[in-house]
Protein backbone atom coordinates (compact mmCIF):
# COMPACT_ATOMS: atom_id res chain seq x y z
CA UNK A 1 0.00 0.00 0.00
CA UNK A 2 1.25 3.52 -0.98
CA UNK A 3 1.51 6.55 1.52
CA UNK A 4 -1.59 7.95 -0.57
CA UNK A 5 -4.08 5.31 -0.13
CA UNK A 6 -3.36 5.11 3.37
CA UNK A 7 -4.39 9.09 3.45
CA UNK A 8 -7.25 8.30 1.40
CA UNK A 9 -8.87 6.28 3.93
CA UNK A 10 -7.82 8.00 7.40
CA UNK A 11 -8.65 11.18 5.78
CA UNK A 12 -12.24 9.81 4.84
CA UNK A 13 -12.50 8.02 8.22
CA UNK A 14 -12.16 11.19 9.60
CA UNK A 15 -14.26 14.06 7.55
CA UNK A 16 -17.38 11.65 6.77
CA UNK A 17 -17.68 9.93 10.25
CA UNK A 18 -17.69 7.04 8.55
CA UNK A 19 -19.26 4.23 10.69
CA UNK A 20 -19.32 0.00 11.25
CA UNK A 21 -19.81 -2.68 10.24
CA UNK A 22 -16.59 -2.53 8.12
CA UNK A 23 -15.56 -4.66 5.77
CA UNK A 24 -12.10 -4.35 3.92
CA UNK A 25 -12.17 -6.81 0.86
CA UNK A 26 -8.47 -7.25 0.00
CA UNK A 27 -7.14 -6.93 3.78
CA UNK A 28 -4.33 -9.18 3.50
CA UNK A 29 -1.04 -7.92 5.11
CA UNK A 30 1.73 -8.74 2.79
CA UNK A 31 5.28 -9.04 4.02
CA UNK A 32 6.78 -5.81 4.56
CA UNK A 33 3.67 -3.86 4.73
CA UNK A 34 2.35 -4.81 8.24
CA UNK A 35 1.95 -1.63 9.85
CA UNK A 36 1.25 0.46 6.69
CA UNK A 37 -1.57 -1.54 5.06
CA UNK A 38 -3.35 -2.16 8.42
CA UNK A 39 -6.20 0.32 7.84
CA UNK A 40 -8.20 -0.82 11.36
CA UNK A 41 -6.64 1.35 13.77
CA UNK A 42 -8.00 4.47 11.43
CA UNK A 43 -11.64 3.30 12.80
CA UNK A 44 -11.64 3.21 16.14
CA UNK A 45 -14.45 1.46 18.90
CA UNK A 46 -16.02 0.12 15.24
CA UNK A 47 -16.46 -3.25 14.40
CA UNK A 48 -13.95 -4.12 11.45
CA UNK A 49 -13.70 -7.48 8.79
CA UNK A 50 -11.07 -8.05 6.83
CA UNK A 51 -11.40 -10.33 4.16
CA UNK A 52 -9.30 -11.51 1.57
CA UNK A 53 -9.30 -14.82 -0.90
CA UNK A 54 -6.39 -16.15 1.27
CA UNK A 55 -6.23 -16.66 4.92
CA UNK A 56 -3.31 -14.87 7.03
CA UNK A 57 -2.23 -11.61 8.48
CA UNK A 58 -5.04 -9.53 8.96
CA UNK A 59 -7.96 -11.18 7.43
CA UNK A 60 -10.96 -12.44 9.36
CA UNK A 61 -12.84 -14.41 6.42
CA UNK A 62 -12.03 -15.58 3.67
CA UNK A 63 -13.85 -14.84 0.93
CA UNK A 64 -14.26 -14.35 -3.28
CA UNK A 65 -15.02 -10.80 -4.14
CA UNK A 66 -16.48 -11.75 -7.09
CA UNK A 67 -19.41 -14.23 -5.16
CA UNK A 68 -19.46 -13.00 -1.57
CA UNK A 69 -20.84 -15.00 1.16
CA UNK A 70 -22.39 -11.85 2.89
CA UNK A 71 -26.20 -10.82 3.00
CA UNK A 72 -27.79 -7.93 1.39
CA UNK A 73 -27.27 -4.97 3.22
CA UNK A 74 -24.67 -6.14 5.45
CA UNK A 75 -21.96 -3.31 5.37
CA UNK A 76 -22.25 0.17 6.34
CA UNK A 77 -19.00 0.75 4.94
CA UNK A 78 -16.88 -0.95 2.32
CA UNK A 79 -13.02 -0.60 1.85
CA UNK A 80 -11.68 -1.75 -1.17
CA UNK A 81 -8.34 0.37 -1.73
CA UNK A 82 -5.46 -1.47 -4.02
CA UNK A 83 -7.32 -4.46 -4.61
CA UNK A 84 -9.46 -4.56 -7.58
CA UNK A 85 -6.64 -5.14 -9.92
CA UNK A 86 -6.11 -8.12 -8.53
CA UNK A 87 -9.40 -9.55 -9.11
CA UNK A 88 -10.08 -11.00 -13.05
CA UNK A 89 -13.94 -10.35 -12.18
CA UNK A 90 -13.38 -7.01 -11.23
CA UNK A 91 -17.49 -5.69 -12.51
CA UNK A 92 -18.80 -8.61 -10.71
CA UNK A 93 -16.69 -7.68 -7.66
CA UNK A 94 -17.85 -4.38 -7.80
CA UNK A 95 -21.36 -5.64 -8.55
CA UNK A 96 -21.02 -7.62 -5.12
CA UNK A 97 -19.73 -5.07 -2.83
CA UNK A 98 -23.13 -2.90 -4.35
CA UNK A 99 -25.22 -5.47 -3.08
CA UNK A 100 -24.04 -5.90 0.64
CA UNK A 101 -23.69 -1.99 1.26
CA UNK A 102 -26.55 -0.84 3.52
CA UNK A 103 -28.65 2.02 2.35
CA UNK A 104 -26.89 4.89 3.50
CA UNK A 105 -23.74 2.98 3.28
CA UNK A 106 -20.11 4.68 1.74
CA UNK A 107 -17.60 3.06 0.11
CA UNK A 108 -14.09 3.95 -0.76
CA UNK A 109 -12.03 2.37 -3.49
CA UNK A 110 -8.82 3.00 -4.28
CA UNK A 111 -6.37 1.85 -7.11
CA UNK A 112 -3.29 2.00 -9.18
CA UNK A 113 -3.43 3.24 -12.78
CA UNK A 114 0.09 4.92 -14.16
CA UNK A 115 2.12 1.93 -11.74
CA UNK A 116 4.08 -1.37 -12.32
CA UNK A 117 2.68 -4.99 -12.68
CA UNK A 118 2.80 -6.14 -9.05
CA UNK A 119 1.40 -9.66 -8.47
CA UNK A 120 -0.40 -9.94 -5.26
CA UNK A 121 -0.71 -13.28 -6.63
CA UNK A 122 -1.77 -11.74 -9.95
CA UNK A 123 -2.34 -8.37 -11.75
CA UNK A 124 -5.10 -7.61 -14.24
CA UNK A 125 -6.45 -4.22 -14.59
CA UNK A 126 -5.72 -0.83 -14.39
CA UNK A 127 -8.69 1.70 -13.93
CA UNK A 128 -9.58 5.08 -15.51
CA UNK A 129 -11.31 7.93 -13.39
CA UNK A 130 -14.10 7.26 -16.06
CA UNK A 131 -13.91 3.49 -15.59
CA UNK A 132 -14.48 3.77 -11.97
CA UNK A 133 -17.27 6.51 -12.64
CA UNK A 134 -19.35 3.43 -14.52
CA UNK A 135 -18.44 1.21 -11.83
CA UNK A 136 -19.68 3.28 -9.26
CA UNK A 137 -22.95 4.21 -11.63
CA UNK A 138 -25.60 2.14 -9.30
CA UNK A 139 -25.16 4.05 -6.07
CA UNK A 140 -26.95 7.19 -5.67
CA UNK A 141 -23.66 9.46 -5.18
CA UNK A 142 -20.18 9.19 -6.21
CA UNK A 143 -16.60 11.41 -5.83
CA UNK A 144 -14.13 10.13 -7.91
CA UNK A 145 -11.03 11.59 -7.87
CA UNK A 146 -7.42 10.93 -8.90
CA UNK A 147 -4.15 12.36 -8.24
CA UNK A 148 -0.81 12.74 -10.91
CA UNK A 149 -0.88 13.94 -14.18
CA UNK A 150 -4.90 14.51 -15.63
CA UNK A 151 -3.90 12.30 -18.87
CA UNK A 152 -1.99 9.49 -16.86
CA UNK A 153 -2.62 10.24 -13.29
CA UNK A 154 -1.12 7.34 -11.02
CA UNK A 155 -3.97 6.39 -8.84
CA UNK A 156 -7.70 6.47 -9.05
CA UNK A 157 -9.96 7.55 -5.86
CA UNK A 158 -13.45 6.73 -5.33
CA UNK A 159 -16.08 7.10 -2.42
CA UNK A 160 -19.18 6.11 -3.36
CA UNK A 161 -23.09 6.05 -1.09
CA UNK A 162 -26.29 3.90 -1.14
CA UNK A 163 -29.16 6.26 -0.69
CA UNK A 164 -30.38 7.84 1.29
CA UNK A 165 -27.47 9.94 1.38
CA UNK A 166 -26.21 10.06 5.39
CA UNK A 167 -26.34 14.46 6.66
CA UNK A 168 -22.40 13.37 7.91
CA UNK A 169 -21.53 12.30 4.63
CA UNK A 170 -22.68 15.81 2.49
CA UNK A 171 -20.84 17.74 5.21
CA UNK A 172 -18.11 16.42 5.26
CA UNK A 173 -17.46 15.78 1.21
CA UNK A 174 -16.06 19.13 0.94
CA UNK A 175 -13.98 19.10 4.01
CA UNK A 176 -12.48 15.58 2.76
CA UNK A 177 -11.33 17.22 -0.68
CA UNK A 178 -9.66 19.87 0.93
CA UNK A 179 -8.11 17.36 3.41
CA UNK A 180 -6.87 15.38 0.35
CA UNK A 181 -5.39 18.55 -1.26
CA UNK A 182 -3.83 19.26 1.57
CA UNK A 183 -1.98 16.16 2.75
CA UNK A 184 -0.94 15.69 -0.96
CA UNK A 185 0.57 19.33 -1.11
CA UNK A 186 2.42 18.74 2.10
CA UNK A 187 3.71 15.73 0.89
CA UNK A 188 5.12 17.54 -2.06
CA UNK A 189 6.85 19.80 0.62
CA UNK A 190 8.22 17.01 2.61
CA UNK A 191 9.44 15.11 -0.04
CA UNK A 192 13.34 13.97 0.38
CA UNK A 193 15.61 16.75 -0.98
CA UNK A 194 17.35 13.51 -2.34
CA UNK A 195 14.12 12.52 -4.58
CA UNK A 196 13.96 16.09 -5.47
CA UNK A 197 17.32 16.16 -7.02
CA UNK A 198 17.05 13.37 -8.77
CA UNK A 199 13.72 14.51 -10.48
CA UNK A 200 15.22 17.73 -10.81
CA UNK A 201 18.40 15.77 -12.96
CA UNK A 202 15.90 13.44 -14.60
CA UNK A 203 14.22 16.19 -16.38
CA UNK A 204 17.11 17.39 -18.18
CA UNK A 205 16.82 14.04 -20.04
CA UNK A 206 12.52 13.45 -20.53
CA UNK A 207 10.21 14.57 -23.13
CA UNK A 208 7.26 16.76 -22.07
CA UNK A 209 4.89 14.55 -21.25
CA UNK A 210 6.90 12.99 -18.58
CA UNK A 211 8.14 16.35 -17.58
CA UNK A 212 4.32 16.89 -16.91
CA UNK A 213 3.64 13.57 -15.29
CA UNK A 214 6.97 14.27 -12.71
CA UNK A 215 6.05 17.98 -12.31
CA UNK A 216 1.78 16.82 -11.60
CA UNK A 217 2.88 13.66 -9.11
CA UNK A 218 1.04 15.44 -6.02
CA UNK A 219 -1.52 17.16 -8.05
CA UNK A 220 -5.19 15.63 -6.97
CA UNK A 221 -8.52 16.39 -8.07
CA UNK A 222 -12.25 15.18 -7.73
CA UNK A 223 -15.10 15.09 -9.53
CA UNK A 224 -18.94 14.84 -7.75
CA UNK A 225 -21.74 12.89 -9.51
CA UNK A 226 -24.70 13.33 -8.34
CA UNK A 227 -28.00 11.98 -8.86
CA UNK A 228 -31.21 13.28 -10.14
CA UNK A 229 -33.07 15.34 -7.35
CA UNK A 230 -29.79 15.57 -5.00
CA UNK A 231 -28.15 19.19 -4.80
CA UNK A 232 -24.76 19.44 -2.95
CA UNK A 233 -23.61 22.51 -4.43
CA UNK A 234 -24.06 24.39 -1.21
CA UNK A 235 -21.64 22.28 0.37
CA UNK A 236 -19.23 22.80 -1.98
CA UNK A 237 -19.50 25.73 -3.88
CA UNK A 238 -16.81 27.65 -2.42
CA UNK A 239 -14.17 25.17 -4.17
CA UNK A 240 -15.93 23.89 -6.81
CA UNK A 241 -17.03 24.95 -10.34
CA UNK A 242 -19.74 23.49 -12.31
CA UNK A 243 -19.31 21.39 -15.54
CA UNK A 244 -21.01 23.48 -18.27
CA UNK A 245 -22.22 19.82 -20.00
CA UNK A 246 -23.51 18.37 -16.96
CA UNK A 247 -26.18 19.58 -14.57
CA UNK A 248 -25.20 16.75 -12.20
CA UNK A 249 -21.57 16.77 -12.13
CA UNK A 250 -19.24 19.19 -10.29
CA UNK A 251 -15.05 19.46 -11.05
CA UNK A 252 -13.36 20.07 -7.66
CA UNK A 253 -10.28 21.90 -7.62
Amino acid sequence: MRDNVRAFVELAAEALALRGPIYEFGSYLVEGQEELANLRPLFPGQQYIGCDLRPGPGVNRVEDLATLSLADDSAQTIVCVETLEHVFEARRAMEEMVRVLAPGGVMLIAAPLDFQIHDHPSDYWRLTPSCLTRLLAPLDAALVGWQGSARFPHTVFGVAVKRPVPAQVVRGAGQFVQRMQQWAAAAARNEAWQRRLKRWAASWFINRSEHVRRRDYFQIEFVLDLPKGYDWRHELLEMAHADEHSGSRIDLS
